[in-house]
């Protein structure tokens, strides 16, 4: 539901929703309710985007009742009384990437159509309301062409998304629901549902638990996210021709968003001299080194300021322990790889597969059966190793990235007359690229259990601590293994969950976390 748009005094412009506030003239069979846990996540994570540097619609405010609704959480035939909460959200515009297929003519297979189609009058309205309102210079710059004043709109979104997209990959970042209706006209991250910020590295994470065929992974996302715009190019048609757009996007989007990523990275490693080919390998390195020995994302990168390239033997091994205590042990990795299939309904599955190919095909499942199968294949080499095995192999793979990242380091010393003031300034990059702290789904999960309760001292407890993602909140005080004992009442509901560990909301996550499913 809109409440407005208000012109600050500056002359920026930002408009109001509720969301969650109930059926509008638009709703479909649904409610229009949001409930508690969907509001708190939101709420948070718009602001903890925001304080990040990533362009975002912002939350106001998160209100709750004792109004109740009825939800299927995990679509698995169990509902429960949920309780009714509305997020008043800002941005400037909440126009989509969809707003412009209402427009849509009929579908030659499905006959499915948009509700305003043929209404070109309409949509040259609102693509001039675009331009003119948020692309004010693209609009001065071509008044008197039509063509090619949309051209360069469309140019100018091609480059947003690619940068947001960067920002997201960089921060391990997942949105979940990646369709032309979750895609903002002006380059924001809109729409805050089934999304997660990455753990352990798995370039193949899935965050929405009802993505089951993996359409919105981590890794898929840059190239979805070009689908999406293809999708707007199509819907800009005949104010914009299509051959027109499509080259701006091919010419445009990759060489955009790989730019934007890799300065991005470079700053994460503190490459603040020098930029060379090479340091593409050495990011993929990184990763592949990080996903080989399931490290967690968030925290290596931090860790990683603490790194130089004149670390005695010593100092090294330290280090090198330090890294690996932010990999997957083997416990973890257990409960990762458990196979989620009952046996016999993965036989069935493997004999359909085999018997009646193209009804397989058609059922849609074969990513979940190769997903299971790669389970019971890791899990199966997981009960032959040892914490010693796993730490041995994980120290071997850190220490040849470390070598080749130690190198590169050095080549940036060779290039600078002093090298103390070289190395300040890397770690005060990398600080200021490299957050302590994210929402992690475990985070979000205590705040919306101790709200559940009606505590919400730990909602805005959490929001303080994503209000500083790059260092230590002033006067937050994190869930630790003494909390009690001093007395810490702000997160007393969490604390009292005796099956959840206490422990810092920087450090990895603990084991139960893991477990964890959005929808």
């Amino acid at each position: 539901m809109y409440l407005g748009e208000v012109l600050g005094p500056r002359g920026e412009r930002w408009e109001m929703q509720l969301k969650g506030a109930g059926v509008t003239p638009f709703s479909r069979q649904a409610d229009g309710r949001k409930v508690l846990r969907s509001s708190i996540r939101e709420f948070l994570c718009s602001e903890a985007m925001f304080h990040l540097g990533i362009p975002t619609t912002r939350a106001g405010t998160c209100v709750t009742s004792d109004s109740r609704v009825v939800r299927d959480i995990f679509y698995d035939g169990n509902p429960k009384n949920e309780r009714c909460t509305v997020v008043l959200r800002i941005a400037s515009t909440f126009i989509r990437f969809g707003s412009f297929e209402i427009f849509k003519p009929p579908d030659e297979y499905t006959g499915r159509k948009g509700p305003s189609v043929n209404r070109n009058d309409i949509r040259i309205q609102m693509l001039d309301y675009v331009i003119s309102t948020f692309y004010p210079e693209i609009q001065e710059a071509y008044s008197d062409n039509t063509v090619q004043r949309n051209a360069a709109f469309f140019k100018e979104i091609t480059k947003r998304t690619a940068r947001l997209v960067a920002e997201w990959q960089c921060v391990g970042f997942c949105h979940g629901v990646l369709n032309t209706d979750n895609m903002s006209i002006v380059g924001l991250t809109i729409d805050y549902g089934p999304f997660g910020f990455m753990d352990r590295y798995d370039p193949e994470h899935v965050c929405n638990g009802s993505d089951n065929t993996g359409r919105y992974a981590y890794n898929k996302q840059p190239e979805i996210c070009k689908w999406n715009l293809g999708k707007l190019a199509e819907a800009l048609v005949p104010e914009l021709p299509l051959e027109i757009s499509q080259l701006i996007l091919e010419e445009e989007y990759d060489a955009e968003f790989e730019k934007h990523y890799l300065q991005k990275m470079r700053k994460k490693l503190g490459l603040i001299q020098l930029e060379l080919e090479e340091d593409s390998k050495l990011v993929s390195e990184l990763l592949e080194t990080m996903h080989l020995t399931a490290g967690d994302f968030t925290n290596i990168f931090y860790l990683l300021s603490s790194f130089s390239v004149d670390l005695d033997h010593s100092k090294f091994e330290d280090f090198l322990e330090e890294l690996t205590s932010q990999c997957a042990s083997v416990e973890e990795l257990k409960v990762v790889f458990k196979p989620q299939m009952d046996p016999r309904q993965l036989s069935m599955m493997l004999m359909l597969a085999q018997s009646n190919p193209q009804l397989f095909a058609l059922i849609g499942t074969k990513a979940n059966i190769n997903k299971e199968l790669e389970r019971i294949e890791q899990f199966s080499k997981l009960q032959q190793l040892t914490a010693d095995d796993v730490l041995s192999r994980n120290k071997k793979h850190w220490k040849e990235w470390l070598e080749k990242y130690r190198v590169r380091l050095q080549k940036e010393i060779e290039s600078v007359g002093n090298a103390d003031t070289w190395n300040t300034e890397r770690v005060k990059v990398m600080n200021s690229n490299n957050p302590k702290y994210i929402l992690r789904n475990y985070i979000a999960q205590n705040a919306i259990e101790a709200a559940e309760n009606g505590d919400f001292s730990e909602v805005r407890n959490v929001l303080k601590l994503l209000e500083h993602p790059y260092q230590e909140a002033e006067g937050f005080q994190e869930v630790k293994e003494d909390a009690e004992e001093e007395g810490a009442t702000a997160t007393a509901a969490v604390c009292s969950q005796e099956t959840r560990s206490k422990q810092s909301y920087c450090s990895k996550p603990p084991l139960w976390a893991s477990e964890l499913c959005v929808t």
